[in-house]
């Protein structure tokens, strides 16, 4: 496979990128400093200024992940077939629309309107980015630059880093006022967008643009694609029990949420400086398969933590160990999972759909997180013995290691 620029050979333990694979990782960081300025205060702002009903604010925050995630395999078969750059340069203008409109809207229909389109954009440029950063990744590993599982890793370091920063900006900012929360998260768009305008190749070379053929049938037939999808909503699932599972053990052990702030601090901080080289020392020599399998294995370990410590109804400082012990091994449970994932991806997708097939992974995954959370928020209201719904949850990745499938690789 021919890369866009060309690759020199890297030592052990370093990541020499290409100028293209260089501006797609810092468009991770860029998108999700934009993304989370705003995001984290939408529900203060829809429910206050707004004077939204709590269940409407529940129900446009469920809008806008759909709107985003749903349509992730609308973006990725756009991509494939008009290319990158169109698909993010609209992603991207479509935001800064969205960010700005929200701004400025001040009745519901359009709060709504406006919180739709910033999901639809993130539907176009994020499937993109990331089927090309995996294209690029497997260029990378072939011409001998270094394991496509690392440039992945870096890849996911940045949207981490970004997801740290984002917040801290938009607090920083939120003193002014939410409009100009909003307007900012917009201008970090517009960089990106000029950005791209500037730096992003009109034609990649060994990238071509395909015909939408076959429709889904191809894709709905490849079992081995579907599974790891079940395998990566599972992971995705487990990880969303840091916004439900935990603020609720937290509130037993502690008797508030205050302390979530560390422990959403403790994962982002693990990531950040953590990742890379778990990736170098242990993802890239297990492989895809068996790093999904230990990162599984990790992140049912932090669940049966948490269950194992329940019955001795530990509070205070003492209590909030296991939910600490249970974030460390879920952090890096996903450290394993999900750059393995997505680096095997190219490897299962038809040619000239990876755009198609990434797209996929993030949409069927999605739905069942939203599935899959619905029957979790139930599991933790029915009253049942603390213990038992962490266990439960822990046998969700357990049984998720049983449908990987096999042969990693394309022969």
């Amino acid at each position: 496979m021919t890369t866009a620029l060309s690759l020199r050979r890297s030592s052990p333990g370093e990541v020499r990128l290409s100028p293209l694979l260089r501006l797609l990782v810092l468009t991770q960081l860029a998108f999700n400093i934009g993304f989370f300025a705003v995001l984290p205060f939408l529900g203060g702002h829809l429910g206050g200024a707004v004077g939204m009903a709590g269940w409407l604010v529940g129900f446009v925050l469920g809008l806008r992940t759909f709107s985003q995630q749903g349509l992730f395999l609308v973006g990725g078969a756009l991509a494939d077939r008009y290319g990158v750059r169109p698909v993010v340069l609209t992603g991207c203008a479509l935001r800064i629309a969205g960010f700005g409109w929200l701004g400025y809207a001040e009745q519901a229909w359009a709060v709504t309107g406006a919180v739709l389109l910033t999901g639809f954009a993130a539907a176009l440029f994020s499937p993109a980015v990331e089927s090309e950063v995996a294209r690029q990744a497997v260029a990378h590993e072939e011409a001998g630059g270094g394991s496509r599982t690392r440039v992945l890793a870096l890849f996911t370091v940045a949207g981490q880093a970004g997801a740290f920063v984002g917040p801290l900006v938009g607090a920083l900012l939120l003193s002014v006022g939410f409009r100009t929360v909003c307007l900012a998260g917009a201008g970090v768009f517009v960089l990106v967008l000029a950005a791209h305008a500037w730096l992003l190749p009109r034609h990649i070379p060994g990238r071509r643009l395909v015909r939408i053929r076959g429709g889904m049938g191809p894709l709905l037939r490849n079992r081995r694609f579907l599974a790891l999808c079940c395998v990566y909503g599972a992971h995705l699932l487990a990880y969303n029990q840091l916004y439900l599972a935990l603020p609720a053990e937290v509130e037993r052990a502690a008797g508030s949420q205050a302390p979530l702030a560390w422990l959403f601090a403790l994962s982002s901080l693990l990531v950040v400086t953590v990742q890379l080289p778990v990736t170098r020392g242990v993802g890239e020599r297990l492989g895809p398969r068996r790093a999904t399998a230990a990162g599984l294995a990790l992140i049912a370990g932090g669940f049966a933590m948490v269950a194992a410590a329940l019955p001795v109804g530990w509070t205070g400082t003492a209590g909030l160990l296991p939910a600490a012990g249970f974030v460390v091994l879920l952090t890096l449970g996903q450290m394993l999972v999900a750059p393995a994932a997505r680096a095997w991806v190219p490897d299962l997708a038809e040619d000239g759909r990876l755009g198609l097939y990434t797209g996929a992974l993030s949409s069927v995954s999605g739905l069942i997180v939203l599935l899959g959370s619905a029957a979790t928020g139930t599991l933790l209201d029915t009253g049942l013995p603390p213990a038992v719904p962490w266990l439960l949850l822990a046998a969700v990745p357990v049984a998720a290691i049983t449908l990987l499938p096999h042969r990693p690789q394309k022969a």
